[in-house]
């Protein structure tokens, strides 16, 4: 069964840093790309950054330079640094497979506001 948790959200002030975790089981995390996807109220899910078996990342435009994913396959483990917070970063972050597979964690809360 393929679960995944996210951790690591909060509340930061803009221009903060956070980094947010994920630990995947009931699949061969090594084989797959993992991506980092978020949600703000009233949008639509959208993907934010991915990266391959290898370590090879890319971003959406509007984090590139700020947010760093990166994987630990020992630990079947996907982070997301994320620095220079703003607040349209604002929004509940969840990770996955790349392209999306159907199960999705409860996500963690990232705030950013003064």
């Amino acid at each position: 069964q393929v679960q995944l948790v996210e951790s690591g959200g909060g509340l930061v002030q803009p221009g903060g840093s956070l980094r947010l975790s994920c630990a995947a089981t009931g699949f061969t995390f090594s084989s797959y790309v993992m991506g980092w996807y978020r949600q703000a109220p009233g949008k639509q899910r959208e993907l934010v950054a991915t990266i391959n078996n290898g370590g090879s990342a890319n971003y959406v435009d509007s984090v590139k330079g700020r947010f760093t994913i990166s994987r630990d396959n020992a630990k079947n483990t996907v982070y997301l640094q994320m620095n220079s917070l703003k607040p349209e970063d604002t929004a509940v972050y969840y990770c996955n497979r790349y392209p999306r597979g159907p199960y999705w964690g409860q996500g963690t809360q990232v705030t950013v506001s003064s």
